[in-house]
């Protein structure tokens, strides 16, 4: 498991140039209008529900990848800390915020130990990526760093075939390995979890996090989460 971690870390580094075309539909994950258009108005849903909860002062994002949802936060946000593992992860981010509301710092999120509290916790495709025995901690940590009227709100992966590439083999479910191919055909093995809601629901509760989680009709399960 700890080298299939540090595979992570090294995948999402080499990755990073790519990783839009993940989320925007393009190259080997574009699966045609149909499909594309759904993935795209499953993504609007959760922005929607995101942007019902408002007026944070500070912020903090795990994992912030590209930016994709940084750009969100700073819409209800006065400041947000961006923490990842990845310095190419940061460079492009930072080039699309261009601003000084946004700080970032790259960290191994493996090895994070909050010290300040936030208004909000975000993450957005993390948990998928923690080992399931690491889960437990790591949503306690999450819990520890949110003030006590803070939010927690996530976003991760249902199963779906379309949600890959083309070119990648189905996951291995009941290990949480799954194989990933860059363009230049280079492949890696990474953590990849897909969370029943249920017992998510029940991990956050035993981490001292009350959560409302909600599926997309195909690729997205996200929601909300207050400290109890």
């Amino acid at each position: 498991m700890s080298q299939a971690l540090q595979e992570q870390i090294e995948y999402y580094e080499a990755r990073a140039p790519e990783y839009d075309d993940w989320f925007y539909r393009r190259g080997r994950y574009d699966w045609g209008i149909e499909k594309n258009l759904q993935w795209a108005n499953e993504a609007d849903e959760i922005r929607r529900h995101f942007h019902e909860f408002r007026g944070f002062d500070e912020s903090l994002e795990l994992a912030s990848g590209t930016g994709i949802w940084t750009t969100e936060i700073l819409r209800t946000s006065e400041h947000v800390t961006c923490l990842d593992a990845s310095s190419k992860m940061i460079e492009i981010n930072r080039a699309k915020q261009n601003t000084r509301r946004v700080s970032f710092h790259q960290i191994d999120l493996f090895a994070w130990e909050p010290t300040i509290q936030y208004d909000l916790v975000f993450t957005g495709f993390w948990l998928s990526h923690v080992p399931g025995e690491q889960s437990d901690q790591f949503l306690k940590k999450i819990a520890a760093a949110m003030k006590p009227d803070g939010l927690f709100y996530f976003i991760d992966s249902r199963l779906a075939r379309t949600s890959r590439a083309k070119d990648h083999e189905a996951p291995e479910v009941d290990t949480g390995i799954s194989n990933r191919k860059l363009d230049d055909g280079r492949e890696f093995q990474i953590i990849k979890i897909f969370h029943n809601p249920e017992e998510l629901v029940a991990r956050m509760l035993n981490a001292g996090l009350k959560a409302d989680i909600k599926i997309t009709d195909n690729y997205f399960l996200y929601g909300a989460a207050h400290g109890c």
